[in-house]
């Protein structure tokens, strides 16, 4: 079973591209969208029925948005972080079988805030949203062992993650607060996917359509899936997919996927 988390920067733009995506990986059993700009009344639920994906989804007009597509009807459905005030749609968290590994996979995508500057009201609105998700984390991790957060973090772990680490030293996605949090999410027992399978540097899946940014690989790893100790041992595998970013007219950003082997247990 593979699971995934893609930022499509518009639903409405790229549904064509995310039905063929998943036409060509059928082994995907759950996808994440972040971006998806669009309505709950106009989210294109049939389109993913007939493609035999169930959907959860949470939307707001022009900006953020999130979705969940699960081959099993997700259950358990909560939308953005509980007892945390917010206008913007940025999380929803459901509960899916896996077969063959299983029931009870607790997946949680989230399209965390780009948080335009160090210093700016939207840094400090990014930082107060990371401590509400840090918190209602370590609740969801004692609920659910089986758990999977994953989606546009719009934060950078580490050097290896940035094109230019000395030029892009201390800007947005890449300050030491920012790097903190993601920090203090691993502190909870959460592990970085990809980092179990990839230790070297230049693999993005954030790439800006400026400059011939994707051609000159002047990217950042801003995407990640973060899973929790009961599923690390079951993960086999996490690639960026740089193919749907060479797409006319593509999202900046590319799908992360990891791929699990079952059975799993708690």
């Amino acid at each position: 079973m593979k699971i995934a988390t893609w930022n499509v920067n518009s639903l409405n733009v790229r549904l064509p591209q995310v039905l063929q995506w998943l036409a060509q990986h059928p082994e995907v059993g759950v996808l994440a969208l972040q971006e998806t700009k669009t309505t709950d009344d106009k989210f294109p639920h049939q389109a993913f029925t007939d493609a035999g994906y169930h959907a959860q989804w949470f939307g707001q007009k022009t900006y953020n948005g999130v979705a969940l597509l699960s081959r099993s009807e997700a259950q358990s459905v909560v939308k953005n972080i509980p007892g945390f005030d917010d206008a913007s749609a940025r999380v929803i968290a459901g509960t899916v079988d896996a077969p063959n590994m299983g029931s009870g996979l607790r997946v949680i995508g989230a399209y965390f805030p780009n948080g335009q500057a160090p210093g700016s009201d939207k840094f400090a609105y990014k930082m107060r949203w990371l401590d509400a998700l840090r918190e209602w984390l370590r609740a969801e991790l004692a609920r659910h062992p089986r758990l999977v957060l994953m989606g546009d973090y719009n934060i950078t772990v580490d050097d290896r993650d940035v094109h230019d680490p000395v030029a892009l030293a201390g800007t947005i996605h890449c300050t030491d607060e920012e790097r903190a949090h993601f920090q203090g999410l691993i502190e909870l027992g959460l592990s970085d996917a990809f980092r179990l399978f990839n230790s070297e540097g230049k693999l993005y899946s954030w790439w800006d359509y400026r400059e011939m940014a994707f051609r000159r690989n002047r990217g950042l790893r801003i995407d990640h899936v973060l899973v929790s100790q009961a599923l690390r041992p079951h993960c086999t595998g996490c690639v960026i997919d740089k193919a749907p970013r060479k797409n006319e007219r593509p999202s900046d950003h590319a799908p992360v996927v990891l791929q699990l082997k079952g059975p799993i247990r708690s």
